[in-house]
């Protein structure tokens, strides 16, 4: 095995200091110990002699620049941030104003809808029509009609470009949420930012390319979110995605050991990618290569990372836009560092903002969600503007599926089941029509009849705005050619483009 296998990126930071690590080598089945003797003493002086005559040998990596060079066409866009709503936020409520079902609030759900439908939690029981909860009404010069809850939001409505005909194949929170970043509801598919930077790279120098964000606010104890979520499943490691947390270290054993100095650090990452290298050499393993590339941009992190989570160096101006305090690891605070990451070139950036699982207290607790996030999903959209950063990343506000129009009882308050057959997500930024409305579900609410669209496609488009095509970015996997967009036909959705 290479050195460090067994490690984690941010472990690499906590190898002692000193050639002593290079005895790890001896651990490798392959070698006896007169063959490893000879073996490191030769690598010692061949990595001194190539750092005397060409100190650069020894530094970093080539840089990782994608599958896809060129790009099958002219991107859009060069970077995703993708705001995760986990749970299942109610379209309903939210965004798909339906006086319909408010008129048949209290009535029984016709069955024409419902008859033969997988639901959730509601299969089987007495189906009421539940209707909106919240007030609507119409904000800026497109007249999009959505939610009170949103205010902020709404001041930003002619960039928005509303999918109100969304539909996902799962209908529990796991396999939805995998499906949606997957593209399948199986375990061990790449993410779609480990696809991304698979075919693209990132222009980020310091950081990874693809980078997550969890937060969660008041109101029900939040469902956890998989780090698998963001997995590279079956393509490289190196193209995972790395969580930075908000609180506490934002990247666990980063920093340095007591009394190590950076120069030390230093010291060691050049050993091991040393042995590393002599050992791809003999074996050429491409995990190899992942680890090297792991190591270097831990030591990378160190100094990059402390710098890009501390945000008392924004201005207070900027601070109380987002209505963050530094620190707080609110979904305020992940939003104007998902801004930071956009700066330094991180090419795919999620975050997730958990607890709009409303079964129940939905009254309740919707307008404490809606609260942590409006504000902040505004400044994003205006900070992007302001930094001419807007024209070439695409915001994607998505949940992983939405919620039914009938009413759902728990001990005496009420909410809404899952629902996967029509829900509504927004985008935003250059590339996609702005202050526009796309699909519609039936009059109910209860599935998308008009420009339905799929994951698939919203992945397919995604995949478009970036410069690649979707039918020729696949992986070889098990004998089959793998893509993110599957081998369901997806359409890139060409309505919302503009």
């Amino acid at each position: 095995m290479s050195v460090g296998a067994s490690l984690n990126v941010g472990q690499a930071a906590s190898l002692p200091v000193g050639f002593g690590n290079w005895g790890r080598l001896a651990a490798c089945p392959t070698l006896n110990r007169r063959t490893f003797l000879g073996r490191t003493a030769q690598g010692v002086g061949l990595a001194a002699l190539a750092s005397l005559l060409n100190p650069a040998s020894l530094v970093a990596a080539p840089k990782w620049t994608g599958v896809v060079q060129p790009r099958h066409h002219a991107p859009k866009v060069k970077r995703v941030i993708w705001l995760t709503m986990a749970g299942g936020p109610s379209h309903l409520d939210l965004w798909d104003h339906k006086p319909s079902l408010a008129k048949l609030q209290g009535e029984p759900m016709p069955d024409s809808f419902t008859k033969g439908q997988q639901l959730a939690q509601l299969q089987g029981e007495r189906l009421v029509c539940f209707g909106p909860q919240t007030n609507f009404r119409r904000y800026g010069k497109c007249g999009a009609y959505f939610t009170e809850l949103f205010p902020h939001v709404g001041g930003v409505a002619d960039d928005l470009c509303l999918i109100r005909s969304m539909t996902t194949d799962a209908i529990n929170h796991d396999p939805a949420h995998t499906f949606m970043n997957t593209g399948s509801q199986l375990l061990g598919r790449p993410a779609m930012g480990s696809w991304v930077t698979y075919g693209l790279g990132s222009e980020a120098e310091d950081l990874p390319g693809f980078v997550v964000l969890v937060s969660h606010g008041q109101g029900r104890s939040p469902q956890p979110i998989a780090a698998r979520q963001w997995s590279s499943g079956f393509l490289p490691g190196r193209f995972q995605g790395v969580q930075l947390r908000g609180k506490g270290d934002p990247v666990l054993y980063l920093p340095n050991p007591p009394g190590v100095s950076r120069g030390q650090q230093g010291d060691v990452v050049e050993a091991v990618r040393a042995l590393n290298g002599q050992h791809d050499a003999m074996v050429d393993d491409p995990e190899i290569a992942t680890r090297i590339a792991q190591y270097e941009l831990a030591f990378q992190m160190q100094a990059s990372v402390p710098d890009l989570m501390d945000l008392g160096r924004e201005p207070a101006s900027t601070r109380t836009r987002y209505g963050c305090v530094p620190g707080d690891g609110s979904f305020a605070s992940n939003c104007l560092l998902a801004r930071r990451l956009a700066e330094r070139g991180v090419r795919f950036i999620q975050l997730y903002h958990r607890d709009w699982d409303h079964h129940s207290q939905l009254r309740e607790e919707l307008p404490l969600k809606a609260k942590e996030t409006d504000q902040a999903c505004a400044a994003l959209l205006t900070d992007l503007k302001e930094r001419g950063l807007f024209d070439d990343t695409l915001v994607v506000w998505a949940g992983e599926f939405g919620r039914t129009p009938m009413s759902q009882s728990n001990k005496g308050t009420v909410g809404r089941d899952h629902h996967n057959r029509g829900f509504t997500i927004w985008l935003s930024g250059g590339a996609v029509k702005r202050g526009f409305s796309y699909g519609a579900t039936d009059e109910l609410g209860y599935a998308a009849v008009e420009n339905v669209v799929t994951v698939h496609d919203l992945h397919a488009t995604m995949l478009h705005l970036l410069g690649i095509d979707h039918l020729r970015f696949s992986q070889k996997f098990q004998g089959l050619d793998a893509r993110l967009t599957g081998v369901e036909g997806a359409q890139v959705v060409k309505g919302i483009l503009a």
